[in-house]
């Protein structure tokens, strides 16, 4: 096959590098990233989202997408007719798509919410109304939406709850499986993935739904799997090999699993990049929140949940293998001859 294809002649065969190395440096890298991520998060503290950009799902009230073919979208004119008229609130009006979209049409997102009193659908007939006469009788409405506060409060607290119950079980799995040190190294990672994911979301404002909190889970699916197939190798090694100092038995774990780790992490992001750049604006927060939880996920296995390891230490295995101690970890790359 290498005659033929001649890129399987630079993956390399094995790896020796030293990732502990440069473990403290990446942990003040990750705990900077955190601290950004929940301060962006949680800032300014308005209602339950904070700094997240939340959609109808979370904050209730009425929302409208609309397309104006190939006129711009006026925005301040379909602001300034929504706010003017009939008792609405907290009225919002943005651009998702300009004439450089691949359809040549301009696309603008509306939310509201409703006056008090006025039925959901009554406030999307007469919000359609208003903005036919804002911006002519040639655009058209692709999606709308209404949610009441009572619902979109249990849909916030119902997807914040699954996100505790899924880091809980996934605790419980490490914890019952390993040792308790593998545990807090596994919750440690997770943690970390998902507090840089929910920063992602509020540094790009993109929406945060429903579909978000998917992306969120899956991402912890993702960064579980990982962390696992990594703690796996490390618990046989310790067991192996006694006699190595832990910090090389951490390095030779992780080059150990390196390459599968590069493979599965490198053909998800092949599909959640055509996913992103085909899906549209629907699938488009979803898919790049995944693109950078499986690279946070993959991240975080080698720099947060294996070196925490390191400050707890943990008790080797009974079985001795000695004789089969493998050479020193040389720094580098070693090439497929």
């Amino acid at each position: 096959m290498s005659n033929w294809w001649p890129l399987i002649k630079v993956i390399p065969s094995k790896t020796n590098l030293r990732f502990v190395k440069f473990a403290k440096i990446m942990a003040l890298v990750s705990i900077i990233a955190v601290i950004g991520s929940l301060y962006m998060t949680m800032t300014p503290f308005r209602g339950p989202c904070g700094g997240l950009n939340c959609g109808v799902d979370f904050t209730g009230g009425v929302l409208i997408e609309l397309d104006t073919g190939q006129t711009p979208v006026d925005l301040s004119a379909a602001r300034s007719a929504l706010s003017g008229t009939q008792g609405r609130q907290d009225v919002q009006v943005q651009n998702y798509g300009t004439s450089s979209d691949p359809s040549g049409r301009y696309h603008a997102m509306v939310r509201f919410q409703p006056p008090e009193g006025v039925a959901g659908q009554v406030a999307v007939d007469q919000a359609e109304a208003t903005l036919r006469g804002a911006l002519g009788q040639n655009i058209q409405f692709t999606r709308q939406e209404v949610v009441g506060p009572k619902v979109s409060g249990e849909l916030f607290t119902g997807g914040i709850m699954a996100l505790l119950i899924a880091i809980g079980l996934m605790m419980l799995y490490i914890w019952f499986r390993f040792e308790w040190q593998f545990g807090l190294g596994a919750v440690a990672g997770l943690f970390h993935d998902v507090i840089l994911v929910f920063g992602l979301f509020a540094i790009t404002q993109m929406e945060f739904t429903l579909t978000a909190v998917a992306a969120v889970l899956t991402v912890i699916g993702y960064s579980m799997n990982d962390t696992v197939v990594v703690f796996d190798r490390l618990r046989e090694n310790l067991r192996k090999y006694k006699k190595m100092p832990l910090r090389e038995v951490i390095d030779l774990s992780i080059n150990e699993t390196l390459s599968r780790t590069v493979i599965t992490g490198v053909t998800a992001l092949m599909a959640l990049a055509a996913l992103a750049l085909l899906g549209g604006e629907t699938l488009f927060a979803f898919s790049v929140s995944l693109i950078f939880g499986i690279i946070f996920g993959t991240y975080s296995s080698i720099y947060v949940g294996v070196p925490m390891i390191l400050l707890w230490g943990v008790k080797r295995g009974d079985t001795s293998s000695d004789d089969d101690e493998p050479e020193p970890v040389k720094l580098g790359m070693a090439s497929r001859p």
